[in-house]
């Protein structure tokens, strides 16, 4: 059995106490801002793949978990002056059907998610993203279909709130914004009718799916997620994705809204 310090950080995330003090850091600061009373104009990182901890701290699927043949790698690399440090999730996908498994009648999927986050002082760790109107991902695509996946303390647990992770610039370091209200609610890859709008102050998880169902290898690289409100680099929200290029120094594109955001409707949801 391995020592609890061995397991923590086998699941990269810090102790008990340090989580702790890092959330009664992070509400002390909500509360002397007042930022409940007004929109924030700090980022809010959710999450940053600046180290090998923050790649343990999430988990990679695929088909091949139910017999599949999909493959699928979560990998930290290392920043250098051409790039910053990031995840690079890759693999390949098959669509072939596992003959064994007679009960499989659908593959061609991967993905990975960030863990759960373990407890605090102050119960679940949840992220609280109510009063940021944007999702921003720091990414590098290679122009498939990828979509972002939201876990929240949902009625049912099995709940994804997805968005196409449109890349507009594959193959280049681009920072892409969606906004949280245009994520649709869906349950095995299908949409749930009636919508229900997203519980934004209790997420769970944060990922990226692959079910496009092409066959072939993928390469997709994220340095880090966060929550906005547009205000980086001095620059408002509504200001033009050219300006907030200028201010941010780097290439921010905002995502088509959901109705331009086509949801698979039979593929699994990892």
């Amino acid at each position: 059995m391995k020592p609890a310090r061995q397991l923590r950080a086998a699941a990269g995330f810090p102790g008990f106490w340090r989580r702790s003090l890092d959330e009664f850091k992070r509400l002390s600061n909500i509360a002397i801002k007042l930022e409940t009373l007004n929109k924030p104009q700090n980022n809010f990182p959710l999450w940053s793949f600046d180290s090998a901890d923050s790649v343990e701290g999430c988990v990679d699927l695929s088909d091949h978990d139910i017999g599949g043949y999909s493959m699928a790698q979560l990998q930290h690399v290392a920043g250098s002056t051409q790039e910053p440090a990031h995840a690079k999730f890759t693999g390949s996908i098959s669509n072939e059907l596992p003959a064994d498994e007679k009960q499989v009648e659908r593959t061609g999927y991967a993905a990975f998610r960030t863990r759960e986050r373990p407890s605090t002082l102050f119960g679940k760790a949840l992220w609280d993203v109510e009063h940021y109107n944007y999702l921003a991902l720091r990414i590098k695509s290679d122009g498939r279909k990828y979509k972002v996946n939201i876990q929240t303390e949902s009625v049912e647990f099995t709940d994804l709130h997805q968005h196409r992770l449109y890349a507009h610039a594959p193959g280049e370091w681009e920072t892409v914004l969606i906004k949280w209200a245009d994520f649709v609610r869906t349950n095995h890859g299908i949409i749930v009718e009636p919508q229900s709008e997203m519980l934004r102050e209790k997420v769970r998880t944060i990922g990226i799916g692959l079910t496009d169902r092409v066959a072939g290898p993928f390469d997709f690289r994220i340095s880090r997620i966060w929550a906005t409100n547009g205000l980086e680099g001095g620059v408002l929200e509504g200001t033009s994705s050219k300006d907030i290029d200028l201010a941010a120094g780097e290439s921010t594109r905002q995502s088509p809204t959901a109705a331009q955001s086509p949801i698979a409707t039979s593929s699994p949801s990892p």
